[in-house]
């Protein structure tokens, strides 16, 4: 419905700005910009903020970029493993039609 209305051409934020509405008027539980803290031996190293998080089961990466990159599935893998979710979605608004791409978390 985002990518319909929009188009490409339009920087990521635009295109999150009008998919948390779409969220909202579907009744959908997500958090936006969730800040993360990633940990190594049980310590801090950084932080990051996911996108979206989707009923907190799903990680939402929304890019607007010419193509997808192998970079882009590994950064939401590491984000899912992060957050513990099994499931992410790659959506790239830069291209036509939508690029949807499911990621599921690498097994270790």
């Amino acid at each position: 419905m985002v990518h319909k209305a929009l188009g490409p051409g339009f920087i990521e934020s635009f295109y999150e700005n009008a998919l948390c509405i779409e969220l909202e008027n579907r009744g959908i539980v997500y958090e936006r910009q969730k800040s993360i803290v990633v940990t190594y031996c049980d310590q801090p190293v950084g932080e990051h903020r996911l996108d979206l998080l989707v009923e907190r089961r799903a990680v939402v990466e929304l890019k607007a970029v010419k193509d997808l990159d192998a970079i882009h599935f590994s950064v939401i893998r590491s984000y899912m493993k992060a957050v513990n979710t099994e499931t992410g979605l790659l959506l790239n608004f830069a291209t036509m039609p939508l690029t949807i791409k499911r990621v599921g978390r690498e097994k270790y």
